[in-house]
């Protein structure tokens, strides 16, 4: 029932709102019982109202991700280089063949994961467009550091005709594009399942409960055993997961660790700022503070 119309049954008015037989042959305790039940109804309508407005949000928004200990959270906490080189290794070889990442360069990665002479190889892995030359033609060339990471598709169109209508995301900035960024990126990539009874995916879609509405075109991508890491590095489900995370967050905010460090300095700077000041407060009031006055109130 709805509780709009219900009346106030814990109101003072209640026994103008039944009449004197009525109120004589119930009496006290019946009125009691009354109000009880009145209360249970409407907690319990709340109720339901709450839980069908919670799996609607949850069917909308996609289930809430758990949070994870991501060890560059900390106030004074860095990157894992070694996390990110694995990234990025998982990067290149599951998702580069679909998703793209315009903002990064090459020698971003110089310095972070790699070393320069490691770089360049793998700038001149790959085949850009350049030009116009002197006679006004366009040419190929190898990569060099100053190149973006190549576009896995020439444009949009080509890409949904390739993915069946779905347009995969740049992954440049996906960790601050989406709520809760790394914490859902990771749910997402670990959370495929079958769906549960009653629900029901429409062929080419695969059910996973942290993206919104349950159904994404994006198979299920990270399994064990799907990259063979240089370090030697077991590449479970989780670990490519957690690599592949902590290399978008540092895509996403590369200046993350340079801007702890200032901090940290400015912190510093000011709090010896503050002792000077508090230094310089007491030297200058301690005067007046500990002075004594005599009044001579005879003359």
């Amino acid at each position: 029932m709805s509780r709009g119309w219900l009346p106030n049954l814990t109101s003072p008015a209640l026994p103008y709102l039944i009449s004197e037989q009525e109120q004589e042959r119930l009496g006290s305790s019946g009125l009691k019982s009354l109000r009880v039940l009145a209360l249970l109804g409407a907690g319990i309508s709340g109720l339901l109202g709450s839980s069908t407005i919670a799996f609607s949000d949850e069917a909308e928004h996609g289930l809430e991700c758990p949070s994870y200990p991501w060890p560059h959270k900390g106030i004074l906490s860095s990157y894992d280089h070694a996390s990110i080189r694995r990234g990025h290794q998982v990067y290149q070889q599951v998702c580069a063949s679909c998703h793209s990442m315009s903002l990064i360069s090459y020698r971003d990665l110089v310095g972070v994961a790699y070393t320069e002479e490691e770089t360049k190889a793998m700038a001149a892995e790959i085949e850009v467009v350049d030009g116009p030359n002197d006679e006004g033609e366009m040419f190929t060339r190898p990569g060099k550091l100053s190149d973006r990471f190549p576009q896995p598709y020439a444009n949009e169109q080509a890409a949904r005709f390739a993915n069946g209508g779905a347009y995969p995301p740049d992954l440049s900035l996906i960790t601050k594009a989406r709520h809760n960024g790394q914490n859902y990126v990771f749910a997402l990539l670990t959370g495929y399942h079958d769906p549960p009874a009653g629900v029901s995916i429409r062929e080419g879609l695969h059910y996973n409960p942290y993206f919104p509405g349950g159904a994404i075109a994006m198979p299920k991508m990270l399994n064990d055993g799907a990259v063979e890491y240089e370090d030697g590095t077991p590449a479970t489900e989780a670990q490519m997961g957690k690599d592949v995370v902590t290399f978008l967050t540092w895509a996403a905010e590369p200046e993350m660790e340079e801007r702890k460090l200032m901090g940290f300095k400015w912190i510093f700077v000011l709090s010896l700022a503050l002792l000077q000041a508090a230094y310089y407060r007491r030297l200058k009031w301690s005067a007046l503070k500990s002075r004594k006055l005599v009044l001579d109130i005879v003359n």
